[in-house]
């Protein structure tokens, strides 16, 4: 038996554009043999045409009558169910009045979700409220466009970017085995991934090979230059001897084409010596600015002697200061702290000086690579931040991301039919700790790199996945561009009130369940998505190393002793 408008068991009493009222005068019966009814539950709203609006319980109120009960619901509509059970987002295509109100059934909804083409599918997680249906995205949607996963420390934020980037690892097409044709670059800030993916491409500080020459102006002055202190004579000598020292070791290339920003090769330590010598210059009586050789010799520095300037400290033969002298003490003593520190090495020295372009691109985008003891090629590339120095974390990010981004660019100029051939997603954990809303140039660099990718990369295959347990103090426009989100437990106002600000759809108390959603709960929205939906992410198998410490269980261990030793020497 079921419950409808003519048994006046339930009834419409009110229809707005994003809420509908019901009034039900016998519960027990409306709900008939429903495993669950509350809130959250999905109703089916149909007109004499037999089309269905279908909505989902946000509330419940009991009047009372005498000794009568009515129960008044509040729904806000989904989408559209026409009688070819086509089903279409928004609620505004109810014919007035409403003739029959009852509960979904289950295959009524999972039918509204497998309106996904079945090729297209990507799947991670079920229906919070009916276990057994699960919901699938539009892969091609859901990848191509940015992704935003947000959630509060201990909400399941790492399980659920794990859970996503492990089914991306495994659909493929019959017909062939081993890896598939995904591409993923993860910045790991905390070191928790490596479980998780136990075949990636792992990269730490201790292999990273990021090399300074790589750097476009603004990354190498953010490195090198305090440029909080605005110093115009600071910039033009560093440009002038970056500039001039690429020229020095790319002699085959044109000129015209050794820019400040171009990626060619140059020598940091001899730009630093130019520097050196700029700050020491003196004018003669002629007011030249002369130097002196070995053999005591007065001579002037010409385009055809330049180089000397980088290969030594030269000797002033002037006896008056020259231009700039003693103008970049601070600047030298700064350049030399960098160049001396040791935990910079993955940036300054080594293999840094030796390594192609090519490797250190196809070190990124796990290719393997010549020369390797097991060359190999990978899915995933997992870039582990935690031993990257914090002052130099953000150009880090910014110089990969912006190395992507330029691949993804030239990979489409260079092969314009097949420029689709290798999508890269680069998946950002801790996202505000490196590109904040603030306007620093500290982080200026990184935030220009990421939203380029967020403006632009999708036309080169380069999109984004942002992940943030603070979304409120992340740039605006890199979450703005996001047409995909994950949004699982969120317990700071603020990042709750940013949220919903962004969120493409008007979800009323859906968002309102932000705050007290369970771990491993989210609300999943999008275009990629048939509607908005409360879900469970399904298990990751294996599972990031982000398991919470169980304190009281390890405080009632007995007292462990730490080897201090090898901890402190670590630490140096």
């Amino acid at each position: 038996m079921e419950a409808t408008f003519e048994q006046k068991i339930a009834k419409v009493i009110s229809v707005l554009p994003n809420k509908i009222k019901i009034e039900v005068t016998d519960i027990e019966k409306f709900k008939l043999e429903a495993e669950r009814f509350s809130v959250g539950s999905y109703i089916r709203v149909s007109d004499s045409e037999d089309c269905a609006l279908i909505c989902i319980i946000e509330n419940f109120s009991i009047q009372k009558e005498g000794s009568e009960s009515q129960y008044i619901l509040e729904a806000m509509p989904l989408g559209f169910l026409d009688s070819d059970g086509k089903f279409t987002r928004g609620g505004n295509n109810i014919a007035i009045p409403p003739t029959d109100v009852k509960l979904a059934k289950i295959e009524e909804i999972q039918t509204i979700y497998e309106a996904v083409e079945p090729i297209k599918r990507f799947c991670f997680s079920n229906l919070t409220q009916e276990k057994e249906i699960n919901v699938p995205v539009n892969g091609d949607k859901f990848f191509n466009k940015h992704i935003a996963v947000v959630g509060s420390t201990g909400s399941g934020k790492s399980h659920t970017v794990a859970k996503v980037l492990q089914e991306a690892l495994a659909v493929k097409n019959n017909g062939y085995e081993g890896l598939n044709n995904s591409h993923i670059v993860l910045f790991d800030i905390h070191s928790e991934y490596k479980e998780a993916f136990p075949g990636a491409n792992y990269i730490d500080v201790n292999n990273l090979v990021l090399p300074f020459w790589l750097m476009n102006s603004e990354e190498l002055e953010e490195l090198f230059i305090d440029t909080e202190a605005n110093d115009h004579n600071q910039r033009n000598v560093f440009k002038e001897a970056v500039t001039l020292n690429k020229k020095k070791h790319n002699p085959g290339v044109d000129p015209k084409q050794v820019t400040y920003d171009a990626p060619y090769k140059f020598d940091i330590n001899e730009v630093f010596t130019y520097i050196l010598n700029k700050n020491n210059n003196r004018k003669n009586k002629e007011n030249k600015i002369v130097w002196k050789n070995t053999e005591g010799h007065e001579f002037e520095i010409t385009s055809d002697n330049i180089n000397l300037m980088f290969e030594d400290i030269l000797t002033p033969a002037g006896t008056s200061n020259g231009p700039n002298f003693g103008d970049f003490l601070n600047f030298i003593s700064r350049m030399e702290n960098k160049l001396n520190d040791k935990r910079l090495s993955f940036l300054l020295t080594g293999r840094v000086k030796t390594i192609s372009f090519k490797d250190t691109i196809k070190q990124f985008l796990g290719y393997e690579i010549e020369g390797q003891e097991t060359p190999t090629n990978h899915n995933v590339s997992i870039i582990d931040l935690s031993g990257v120095p914090f002052e130099v974390l953000s150009i880090t990010v910014s110089l990969i991301s912006r190395v992507i981004f330029e691949y993804g660019y030239y990979f489409k100029k260079t092969f314009n039919d097949d420029f689709d051939k290798t999508p890269i997603m680069l998946v950002y954990e801790e996202a505000h700790k490196y590109i904040p809303k603030i306007k620093s140039s500290k982080y200026n660099s990184c935030r220009v790199s990421i939203e380029r990718i967020a403006k632009e990369g999708r036309k080169y295959g380069v999109t984004a996945m942002i992940v943030s347990q603070r979304p409120s103090e992340i740039s605006e426009t890199i979450f703005s561009q996001c047409s995909n989100f994950i949004s699982m437990r969120l317990t700071n106002p603020e990042d709750q009130n940013y949220v919903k600000r962004l969120l493409p759809d008007s979800l009323g108390p859906l968002t309102d369940s932000l705050p007290t959603l369970k771990e491993g709960e989210a609300i999943l929205i999008g275009d990629s998505i048939v509607m908005p939906s409360l879900v469970t992410i399904n298990p990751c198998e294996p599972t990031p190393s982000s398991n919470d410490i169980s304190y009281l269980q390890e405080w009632k261990k007995k007292w462990a002793d730490v080897d201090f030793e090898i901890l402190v020497n670590n630490w140096k």
